[in-house]
């Protein structure tokens, strides 16, 4: 049965507002995510180098995510998102800048660039700390409890149908105006998204102007999220299946030394799991899953690793492709759910500090994920290390099955 709700959580103006000002932020990010993939293989012909980048972020945003998670929830969270916003444009700003001097005057060495990266990319992680969890901690009160399925689903639909977007133009942007181009229009989708935050309205919190410890406040946090076995399950899930199945970040190696297509065929393949998450939340929206959730996510986990095992076996372009469509697919039934389970079963006060725990579960498969598959590439060869990291998400899906059996009986 098709549902009307995600149109009807729409017509909500300021709904609308913080989606748009998102989408244009996730289209630079992930911009961004595919242009330093490629600039840092670029300089430096090591796939380790590309799991350094995820590192250089993931350290920082894990370590003040619980912090951040206490900020959200005892501040006015529009101007949080504004400043959040700004640092960003600064920041990405800074290394167009550094592209556009080195391309012209020749001052860094390789190594020189390569450490600068890391650098500002260190300090986008603090940032990405207190963005990441803060927009969907702002949906509930917007939308209400009613909407909120429908809102959350259209959230991961922006969100992915942004990265699809943010993949595929990082790719032939780069081909068509180098990096310091590329970059500079980065800069240019940030500073566009604050318009959008601009209009929405001021969030106070209910905790706001409390007394509460800071350490006191993340310990609360923390012990909901224990107690609380669905929502327990769901992170440890994403966490490691996605850690071990981080296919995508060798993606500049396979394109550029095994299936030879070049920076457009690279933004093409970098975009391909995107496609297909983006393909499969859309029809969620419209038909939404009704019952059997805990199950389904379990299998669309394990169907994920079989797919990251069959992509990195594969020396054809477009079968490749297909894997990775059919692998976002699969891990988009599995966001929508587990987004879902940890919004229906958070309680407003605790909202942000969950969220920011959730964050960091995000980033830790996300960039540890870019970090290990770097790792394993050093170790065992690129090809071994993708076949290897998806045979270790296809085990954790069904450990988590027979630990979590409350996730598997999950249903909302």
């Amino acid at each position: 049965m098709i549902s009307l709700e995600p149109i009807k959580t729409l017509k909500i103006a300021e709904f609308r507002n913080l989606m748009s000002g998102r989408f244009f932020l996730i289209l630079s990010f992930r911009m961004l995510a595919t242009l330093l993939g490629w600039w840092v293989y670029q300089l430096t012909k090591d796939p380790f180098a590309i799991g350094l980048i995820g590192l250089s972020e993931v350290i920082p945003a894990v370590s003040s995510a619980l912090y951040a998670g206490h900020v959200i929830d005892n501040t006015e969270k529009k101007r949080l998102l504004l400043i959040c916003n700004y640092v960003y444009v600064v920041l990405i700003g800074f290394l167009a800048f550094l592209a556009f001097y080195v391309k012209d005057f020749h001052r860094f060495s390789n190594t020189e660039i390569t450490y600068l990266i890391y650098g500002t990319i260190f300090f986008t992680g603090i940032c990405r700390a207190f963005i990441g969890p803060l927009v969907p901690s702002m949906i509930p009160k917007i939308v209400g409890k009613e909407k909120l399925p429908a809102a959350i689903t259209i959230n991961q639909a922006t969100f992915l149908t942004a990265s699809v977007m943010g993949h595929a133009l990082g790719g032939f942007f780069i081909h068509w105006f180098g990096i310091s181009g590329t970059l500079f229009i980065i800069v240019g989708v940030m500073f566009f998204a604050s318009f959008f935050f601009w209009m929405i309205n001021r969030h106070f919190s209910e905790n706001e102007g409390s007394e509460t410890k800071v350490l006191e406040s993340m310990k609360e946090g923390l012990q909901y999220i224990y107690k609380t076995r669905e929502i327990l399950g769901a992170l440890l899930l994403d966490m490691f299946a996605v850690l071990f199945g981080g296919a995508v970040a060798m993606i500049p190696v396979y394109a550029s030394d095994i299936l030879k297509v070049g920076s457009q065929g690279f933004g093409i393949l970098n975009a391909a799991s995107d496609i297909g998450a983006m393909l499969i939340i859309i029809t969620l929206s419209f038909i939404p899953l009704r019952k059997n959730q805990g199950k389904i996510l379990l299998f669309a986990v394990a169907g994920f690793g079989l797919c990251i095992i069959a992509f990195g076996l594969s020396k054809w372009y477009w079968l490749s492709f297909f894997f990775l469509v059919l692998s976002g697919i699969l891990d988009g039934i599995s966001v929508v759910i587990r987004g879902t389970i940890v919004q229906l079963k958070t309680p407003e006060k605790i909202r942000g500090r969950v969220l920011s725990v959730n964050s960091i579960f995000i980033m830790s498969s996300n960039e540890l994920g870019q970090f290990e598959s770097g790792v394993a590439a050093k170790l065992l060869g690129v090809v071994r290390s993708v076949v290897f990291g998806g045979t270790m998400t296809l085990l954790i899906a069904l450990l988590v099955s027979k630990k979590f059996p409350s996730l598997r009986r999950m249903q909302y």
